[in-house]
């Protein structure tokens, strides 16, 4: 079976690679020059399988107004005179009940360790190298206001037998010397054992060169421009440089898929939310945490890759906007480098912002659609990278006609 994979991001290589060892021919189609070039390139690093949760909950709706009051808070708002924005931002305020939350939640933590297992396999069949740092990730508080939120996230993650381990501000500096300069400002920290973080650009170029090796043929500078359909399936997609005929397509196109999806008469509660990112060469010694790291207050998180220190955040609900604001993103910069002031040259920071396509539940959109040889795999939102492996094992699975490992309720488009 010959089936186009439409995305050269994390997910959509990684789903290249799946479906190649089972010894399809596969086509990959991109209107970059090469993967991994958009929101995969900077983002936060982290394999959150643990620390994940949805944006949405009981407490948010308040939350929000102060943040959207703020111009420097890490969420911002700007409307768009688009019916879609105001839409999707209906059905996540009809996610902020304590009984949503707490499903999406669960079904995040499965399907995150899931994801996982099924990286780890891909580590283990390829020997990848990607500078992953398998310590867990360390979350830190600085007010007793987040501290008492440990115990509901401790709670959680009991149920579901995932291992955690409440520390002092002391022993945070025993697991993270680099936090010793740190130490007065601490309140408590969580460490959370089975997480991991890694470079997800490096991972899936490293990938896509492996996948070219297994004879996957990649049609970059690509731009999709619409579908040739025959009784009601894809039969071939139209870009500029050309058609490409295919049994089986795959929408993996992040921020972009809803755009692509109304030409196909579909709908995709996906919207685009920008995140920004810098990356610090790091100093000498201990400057520089190794572990990586998710600060509460901030909510900012901090990977250590190689000889480079990326520190993520903030969220700008605007729509299309792919404009790097250096405000917004030396704010995140500077959340860093406040806990770790020696940490590197803020001045050779490389500065870099991705939109994120986020659902409103926060979980991915997954599996087949009314179109009859079209799957979806998008709407990753800020776990694209946590959730690669183990959305590409779930599409592989179904054009295999297998039916999936990881159960997919509550993970398709059905849900909306």
């Amino acid at each position: 079976m010959h089936v186009v994979v439409l995305g050269a991001g994390v997910v959509g290589i990684a789903t290249a690679y799946q479906l190649a060892r089972q010894g399809h021919r596969v086509t990959v189609v991109d209107r970059q020059p090469g993967p991994a070039l958009e929101t995969s390139f900077a983002n936060a690093a982290q394999i959150a399988a643990a620390l994940c949760g949805p944006w949405s909950g009981p407490g948010v709706p308040f939350k929000l107004w102060g943040w959207l009051r703020d111009a420097d808070s890490p969420l911002r708002f700007k409307p768009q005179a688009d019916p879609r924005q105001w839409m999707w931002g209906l059905r996540f305020l009809m996610e902020c009940t304590q009984a949503r939350h707490d499903l999406t939640f669960r079904r995040m933590l499965e399907f995150g360790r899931y994801s996982q297992q099924a990286l780890a396999q891909v580590k283990a069949d390829t020997g990848m190298q990607y500078h992953q740092v398998e310590a867990g990730i360390l979350k830190l508080c600085t007010t007793e206001e987040t501290v008492a939120d440990l115990a509901v996230l401790e709670s959680l993650l009991g149920d579901a037998g995932i291992p955690t381990k409440r520390l002092t501000p002391a022993e945070c500096v025993t697991l993270e010397p680099a936090l010793a300069q740190a130490r007065d400002r601490l309140t408590a920290g969580l460490h959370l054992p089975t997480d991991e973080s890694g470079d997800a650009y490096l991972f899936t170029t490293r990938l896509a060169d492996l996948c070219a090796e297994m004879g996957v043929a990649f049609r970059y500078g690509a731009t999709i421009t619409g579908f040739e359909l025959e009784n009601g399936a894809i039969d071939e997609v139209e870009t500029d440089k050309g058609a490409i005929e295919g049994d089986a397509f795959v929408l993996a196109l992040g921020s972009y898929s809803p755009k692509l999806a109304r030409r196909l008469g579909l709908s995709l509660p996906v919207w685009p939310v920008k995140g920004y990112s810098a990356t610090v060469p790091v100093g000498p010694g201990d400057s520089a945490p190794r572990i990586s790291l998710y600060v509460a207050e901030k909510k900012v998180a901090m990977s250590r890759l190689g000889d480079n220190l990326r520190i993520a955040g903030m969220a700008d609900i605007a729509g299309y906007d792919t404009a790097l604001d250096p405000r917004r993103a030396r704010q995140v910069l500077d959340a860093g480098l406040d806990i770790f002031p020696q940490a590197g040259d803020r001045d050779q920071a490389r500065l870099w912002c991705g939109l994120r396509p986020l659902t409103p539940d926060g979980l991915p959109i997954l599996g087949r659609c009314k179109l009859a040889n079209l799957y979806l795999n998008t709407g990753h939102g800020t776990y694209g990278w946590t959730y690669a492996c183990g959305s590409a094992r779930v599409i592989a699975d179904l054009i295999a006609g297998r039916a999936p490992e990881h159960d997919l309720s509550g993970l398709t488009l059905s849900r909306f």
